[in-house]
């Protein structure tokens, strides 16, 4: 039991970071629309954008990899 809990919250942690990015990006580009950044500048946050929702899929891999070594 204590792992499903462990496995739980790592889930929900994922999903926060998930959100959290896409958040994160939506507001970086209505600032860069209202503020009237440079194209390079938003493309600085789509760039970090890809990274964060890259680091969650990475965190869902491990997340996958924990679980089926528990199964047994």
């Amino acid at each position: 039991m204590p792992d499903r809990d462990r496995h739980n919250r790592q889930g929900r942690i994922i999903a926060l970071v998930i959100a959290g990015t896409g958040l994160a990006w939506i507001a970086a580009m209505l600032a860069g629309e209202a503020l009237g950044w440079s194209q390079r500048t938003r493309a600085f946050f789509d760039l970090a954008a890809i990274a964060g929702f890259g680091t969650a899929i990475w965190m869902i891999y491990g997340l996958w990899r924990a679980r089926q070594q528990n199964k047994d």
